[in-house]
């Protein structure tokens, strides 16, 4: 399960924090492990440190694509992820990414890949990818009367002030700058009860023009406040007390080019939550109104008993 319950301390941050941008591609940067394989072709990662100590499963959930387009022919574009977190990862150890070729048709072609820590996965993901092609055309339409990104204050402006770990981590050493529609929930829950969410997100800075890089980025960037929807009609907001969050699985279709550098607008809603559990959608557009993609996910939200 991908942890999302910040932890009540961090290690202190370092004089010189590095600069998120370039810290998002070096995570992506996968290495090849010298060589080594099994029935699995091997890569190998490194993991951001987070406050908890556990690893973002935004994270995992790109580095497992960009093994995976690693093993696919350059045409072929990842049009749909579907994952399972499995374990908590840990921040402190290297990942190992496993991308096993499950089929390469005359379009489209699938892998699988595992995430390994110690031996074990952390992570199953099967993704499918496709040559380019023509077919009928239309989506959703982009909601109106939403605020401008540069109207919203930012997370850095919400919490930079706060002499938290936590705080500090989300202000940051996050590599997007996102922006909340409704009243962030940060530190309290304000606004509408209704099951809904939205944010404008983008890379702090600017990413290099490789579509594959901007396409995992982007799975990166699902992962952060997806579950808020499922959080806002219970009045909870991220520092509950003892509240635990965590992501069980994750989905994600690719529809259109995105550039994760340029705004996007991130709409999510929670259709039903029961179990402990929790389900969540979003769709994610461009500033010009394309859907560019659609994502979704179940999670585990366990508030203590009254």
């Amino acid at each position: 399960m991908a942890e999302h319950a910040p932890a009540a301390e961090a290690p202190a941050r370092g004089a010189q924090a590095k600069d998120p941008t370039r810290a998002l591609l070096d995570l992506l940067d996968l290495s090849s492990a010298e060589g080594a394989q099994t029935d699995e072709e091997i890569f190998v990662g490194s993991s951001a440190r987070q406050p908890s100590r556990r690893v973002f499963g935004g994270q995992v959930l790109a580095q497992s694509l960009i093994a995976a387009m690693r093993t696919v022919e350059p045409t072929r574009e990842v049009h749909s992820m579907h994952g399972y977190f499995l374990r908590a990862g840990d921040a402190d150890q290297p990942i190992t990414f496993g991308v096993q070729r499950l089929r390469d048709g005359r379009s489209f072609s699938a892998r699988r890949t595992h995430a390994y820590q110690n031996g074990v996965p952390i992570l199953s993901m099967i993704a499918s990818f496709q040559e380019p092609d023509d077919g009928v055309t239309h989506q959703d339409t982009m909601p109106e009367g939403i605020p401008d990104p540069e109207s919203l204050p930012s997370t850095a402006e919400l919490l930079g002030a706060f002499d938290h770990p936590v705080a500090q981590a989300w202000a940051f050493d996050r590599p997007f700058d996102i922006r909340h529609v409704d009243a962030p929930l940060y530190l309290s829950n304000e606004g509408s009860r209704e099951p809904r969410n939205a944010v404008w997100m983008r890379s702090l800075g600017p990413m290099p023009d490789d579509p594959n890089i901007h396409r995992a980025a982007l799975a990166y960037a699902s992962d952060y406040t997806l579950l808020e929807s499922i959080l806002r009609p219970h009045g909870l907001s991220w520092i509950h007390p003892g509240m635990n969050v965590a992501s069980l699985d994750h989905a994600m279709w690719w529809h259109r080019p995105v550039r994760v550098d340029d705004w996007l607008l991130y709409v999510q809603s929670s259709p039903s939550a029961s179990g402990a559990r929790g389900l969540a959608a979003g769709r994610i557009y461009d500033r010009s109104g394309a859907l560019v993609a659609s994502v979704a996910q179940e999670g585990m939200v366990r508030i203590p008993s009254a």
